[in-house]
Protein backbone atom coordinates (compact mmCIF):
# COMPACT_ATOMS: atom_id res chain seq x y z
CA UNK A 1 0.00 0.00 0.00
CA UNK A 2 2.76 2.40 0.32
CA UNK A 3 2.69 3.38 -3.58
CA UNK A 4 -1.12 3.73 -3.68
CA UNK A 5 -2.35 7.46 -2.99
CA UNK A 6 -4.27 8.50 -0.20
CA UNK A 7 -8.23 7.68 -1.99
CA UNK A 8 -6.90 4.45 -2.85
CA UNK A 9 -6.40 2.96 0.62
CA UNK A 10 -9.07 4.80 1.75
CA UNK A 11 -11.39 2.38 -0.71
CA UNK A 12 -9.74 -0.53 0.46
CA UNK A 13 -9.88 0.23 3.85
CA UNK A 14 -13.62 0.65 3.63
CA UNK A 15 -13.76 -2.41 1.44
CA UNK A 16 -12.04 -4.43 4.51
CA UNK A 17 -14.84 -3.11 6.73
CA UNK A 18 -17.69 -3.53 4.61
CA UNK A 19 -16.61 -6.85 3.87
CA UNK A 20 -15.66 -8.18 7.61
CA UNK A 21 -19.05 -6.23 8.66
CA UNK A 22 -20.93 -8.66 5.96
CA UNK A 23 -19.33 -11.73 7.43
CA UNK A 24 -20.33 -10.96 11.24
CA UNK A 25 -24.09 -10.02 10.08
CA UNK A 26 -24.06 -13.79 8.18
CA UNK A 27 -22.78 -15.15 11.16
CA UNK A 28 -25.31 -13.72 13.46
CA UNK A 29 -28.40 -14.44 10.69
CA UNK A 30 -27.32 -18.13 11.17
CA UNK A 31 -26.82 -18.36 14.55
CA UNK A 32 -30.55 -16.94 15.16
CA UNK A 33 -31.98 -19.29 12.41
CA UNK A 34 -30.57 -22.30 14.03
CA UNK A 35 -32.17 -21.03 17.41
CA UNK A 36 -35.81 -21.10 16.15
CA UNK A 37 -35.24 -23.87 14.15
CA UNK A 38 -34.59 -25.87 17.23
CA UNK A 39 -37.15 -23.97 19.80
CA UNK A 40 -39.37 -25.02 16.98
CA UNK A 41 -39.10 -28.39 16.84
CA UNK A 42 -38.95 -28.38 20.70
CA UNK A 43 -42.80 -27.95 20.22
CA UNK A 44 -43.34 -30.85 17.71
CA UNK A 45 -41.58 -33.28 20.17
CA UNK A 46 -43.97 -32.98 22.71
CA UNK A 47 -45.56 -36.10 22.63
CA UNK A 48 -48.90 -35.07 23.64
CA UNK A 49 -50.50 -38.31 21.85
CA UNK A 50 -48.13 -40.54 23.37
CA UNK A 51 -49.02 -39.14 26.37
CA UNK A 52 -52.76 -38.83 25.77
CA UNK A 53 -52.66 -43.15 24.64
CA UNK A 54 -50.83 -43.71 28.56
CA UNK A 55 -53.39 -41.50 29.98
CA UNK A 56 -56.21 -43.92 28.86
CA UNK A 57 -53.88 -47.18 29.10
CA UNK A 58 -53.80 -45.81 33.00
CA UNK A 59 -57.57 -44.87 33.41
CA UNK A 60 -58.59 -48.23 31.84
CA UNK A 61 -56.43 -49.97 34.28
CA UNK A 62 -57.81 -48.29 37.47
CA UNK A 63 -61.27 -50.28 36.25
CA UNK A 64 -59.23 -53.30 36.21
CA UNK A 65 -59.22 -54.60 40.24
CA UNK A 66 -57.71 -58.04 39.60
CA UNK A 67 -54.30 -58.40 38.33
CA UNK A 68 -53.57 -54.45 38.54
CA UNK A 69 -49.77 -55.33 39.35
CA UNK A 70 -49.68 -57.18 35.95
CA UNK A 71 -51.41 -53.95 34.24
CA UNK A 72 -48.58 -52.15 35.81
CA UNK A 73 -46.01 -53.72 34.43
CA UNK A 74 -47.28 -54.55 31.12
CA UNK A 75 -47.93 -50.39 30.95
CA UNK A 76 -44.46 -50.24 31.79
CA UNK A 77 -43.07 -52.41 29.39
CA UNK A 78 -44.90 -51.28 26.81
CA UNK A 79 -44.18 -47.80 26.97
CA UNK A 80 -40.54 -48.65 27.26
CA UNK A 81 -40.40 -50.76 23.83
CA UNK A 82 -42.48 -48.86 21.52
CA UNK A 83 -41.81 -45.26 22.89
CA UNK A 84 -38.37 -45.49 24.94
CA UNK A 85 -40.78 -43.40 27.81
CA UNK A 86 -40.39 -44.15 31.08
CA UNK A 87 -43.75 -44.11 32.61
CA UNK A 88 -44.79 -44.94 36.48
CA UNK A 89 -48.36 -43.99 38.22
CA UNK A 90 -49.10 -44.50 41.41
CA UNK A 91 -53.00 -45.00 43.09
CA UNK A 92 -53.97 -43.43 46.27
CA UNK A 93 -57.24 -45.23 46.71
CA UNK A 94 -57.21 -45.01 50.38
CA UNK A 95 -58.30 -41.16 50.40
CA UNK A 96 -61.77 -40.02 48.98
CA UNK A 97 -61.77 -38.86 46.59
CA UNK A 98 -59.07 -41.29 45.79
CA UNK A 99 -55.13 -39.21 43.90
CA UNK A 100 -53.70 -40.90 41.06
CA UNK A 101 -49.95 -39.53 40.05
CA UNK A 102 -48.52 -40.32 36.85
CA UNK A 103 -45.01 -39.46 35.81
CA UNK A 104 -43.86 -39.99 31.76
CA UNK A 105 -40.38 -39.65 30.72
CA UNK A 106 -39.29 -40.26 27.50
CA UNK A 107 -35.91 -38.71 27.64
CA UNK A 108 -36.75 -35.54 26.27
CA UNK A 109 -40.21 -34.46 27.75
CA UNK A 110 -40.96 -34.94 31.17
CA UNK A 111 -44.70 -34.95 32.13
CA UNK A 112 -46.07 -35.12 35.58
CA UNK A 113 -49.76 -35.60 36.36
CA UNK A 114 -52.48 -35.93 39.37
CA UNK A 115 -56.06 -37.05 39.01
CA UNK A 116 -58.09 -36.57 41.34
CA UNK A 117 -61.12 -39.46 40.48
CA UNK A 118 -64.51 -39.71 42.24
Amino acid sequence: MARLNDDAQWIILMGFIVSFSFFFLALVINQSTIVGQTTAESVIEFPKNDIRDVRDAIGKSMKISSGSEYVRSDIRNISMIRKSAVVSYANSSTTNPSIIWIHYNNGVTEYNETWTKF
